[in-house]
């Protein structure tokens, strides 16, 4: 028999699904016909799943601990031998932080969350970080994880839940466009207004391109996402454009293929730039990939989370006499 009391990570999610979490091993035929059976208690009383865990409830699983053991891969939610493996590896910045949420600065380069077995993402870094910390217990079924992500070679703010309160926060906001998202790029060309770009976009997933359809032009294809972004110059030396962007919504290669549509590629965009500039920008600066930085993120509650420019980007706007207006200097 094991008794499991539940406290802030595990609360509020439905009971059938913290037990599928916790016996993440088990089918959840054997889960069902346990609680049927009353070999899985909720206060001491029989439960069928869908009820709500509160802080402090009991979860008695009249179950051998072998039994128990065979339907769990781990000992904890967030324990795991290649997580201890690489936790030397830890390096966040943080940016912003509560008892529910994190934000982090990604470098380029780096995987928001790991694309092969051996990857180490920002994902890893923070769990690695929250089980370093003792953020989250180790035997919560709660594992923190990230709610945005960005492009391998795209730096910026991500945002992560540390708790399920604070995943589920987030995910929400995200969901409903609540979070306000703004990037900072360099383009190539003079663009001298703010301009608003809705659209409709697709993916080609084995060519990992996206391409764009004016919203006037479009006519209902399938497989279409409606998007919308706002760009605004902060400076431009005639060749090239400093930009602030809003994103609105939220979909893959949204910014650069758009810009690519709007005549107006982002400099070091070795997928939709162009191919002069971007040996004129490597050649002088070393810039191997897209100058497109996640810069600022805006809560609901008016809280600002700021990510300074990398010093590269710093350097080109520098170099390239693009000032950096009120916007990007207090990054």
């Amino acid at each position: 028999m094991r008794e499991l009391k539940i406290s802030g990570n595990d609360a509020g999610q439905r009971l059938n699904k913290y037990l599928m979490k916790y016996l993440d091993k088990a089918p959840s035929s054997f889960v069902y016909k346990m609680l049927r059976k009353k070999n899985i208690t909720l206060n001491g009383k029989k439960a069928v799943g869908d009820e709500i865990l509160e802080d402090n409830d009991i979860v008695t699983l009249f179950l051998s601990e072998e039994t128990i053991d065979k339907f769990k891969k781990h000992a904890g939610g967030i324990s795991s031998d290649y997580n201890k493996k690489n936790q030397k590896h830890i390096n966040l910045h943080i940016l912003y932080k509560t008892s529910d949420i994190l934000a982090v600065h990604k470098d380029v380069g780096v995987f928001s969350q790991k694309a092969k077995a051996e990857d180490y993402s920002i994902n890893e870094m923070i769990v690695d970080y929250c089980q370093k910390e003792g953020i989250v217990p180790s035997d919560s079924t709660f594992k923190p994880s990230v709610c945005n992500r960005l492009d391998r070679n795209t730096s910026g703010i991500i945002l992560a839940g540390i708790s399920l309160k604070g995943s589920q926060y987030l995910s929400r906001l995200l969901r409903t466009r609540e979070v306000e998202k703004y990037y900072f790029a360099v383009v190539k060309g003079l663009m001298d207004k703010e301009t608003e770009q809705k659209a409709y976009i697709t993916k080609d997933s084995g060519k990992n391109v996206s391409e764009l359809i004016s919203a006037e032009g479009f006519t209902g294809k399938e497989d279409y996402d409606y998007i919308e972004t706002h760009f605004t110059p902060l400076s431009s030396n005639g060749k090239y454009t400093l930009l602030k962007i809003h994103l609105i919504t939220g979909k893959s290669h949204q910014i650069r293929a758009g810009l690519k549509a709007l005549g107006y590629p982002i400099i070091g965009d070795y997928k939709y730039g162009d191919a002069d500039v971007n040996a004129y920008f490597r050649n002088k600066y070393g810039l191997k990939s897209q100058f497109l930085h996640a810069g600022q993120v805006i809560l609901p509650d008016k809280t600002v989370i700021d990510d300074p420019l990398p010093k590269l980007f710093q350097d080109i706007c520098e170099g390239e006499h693009l000032r950096l207006a009120s916007q990007v200097e207090k990054l």
